[in-house]
């Protein structure tokens, strides 16, 4: 069974992503993230700003906001190059309160489970710690970029392989053939 969500839905849970994220992110700034972004996984290429382990353990959260289940989530959307770009030159700010919070995810993750690492946690408690912290800046930043790594234009290569837009139920076509709607159905009847 195809799942597809809303176009309504998507624009009310584009809008609500960006709420609480310390990133303002222009759409001239999102498209030449995911451009670079795509070339970088494609080529396979080592990350640029993020180390290893923000690699995992961002990753990890990424893949329980957009998780895989009968659809390709965020790791199948390659959503942590989109993010290891937009955390490139001007953003240190930005990254400091990634990492920040990322440390209190950890600490977090060692006092309610024992463990060291958020990504070694299984899906029931992954959820269960973000839902802790969902009213967080860091969480708002990380939902925020996920969600646009994720659905950025193909074009660009923000979401490979069309994974968001087939979401969605989006056609990316480069032109669509007549009649377009019924306003365009009865002007061409017309002869105009």
């Amino acid at each position: 069974m195809e799942r597809k969500l809303s176009r309504r839905a998507f624009l009310r849970v584009s809008s609500d992503a960006a709420r609480g994220s310390c990133f303002a992110l222009s759409m001239p700034m999102i498209l030449s993230a995911c451009r670079r972004a795509g070339e970088a996984a494609i080529k396979e290429e080592e990350f640029l700003n993020l180390s290893e382990e923000e690699v995992v353990e961002y990753s990890a959260i990424a893949a329980r906001i957009i998780p895989t289940d009968e659809t390709p989530g965020a790791t199948e959307a390659g959503v942590i190059y989109f993010i290891d770009q937009v955390l490139g030159q001007d953003r240190e700010q930005e990254r400091l309160i990634l990492q920040e919070g990322l440390k209190e995810l950890q600490i977090a993750t060692g006092l309610k489970f024992a463990g060291f690492y958020f990504h070694e946690l299984d899906e029931f408690q992954q959820d269960q710690l973000l839902h802790e912290i969902e009213d967080t800046e860091f969480f708002g930043t990380i939902r925020y970029l996920t969600i646009a790594g994720m659905f950025s234009s193909p074009e660009y290569r923000g979401n490979r392989d069309n994974i968001g837009f087939d979401l969605l139920g989006f056609e990316d076509r480069h032109a669509w053939a007549p009649p377009y709607g019924y306003y365009d159905a009865d002007y061409a009847e017309k002869g105009e």
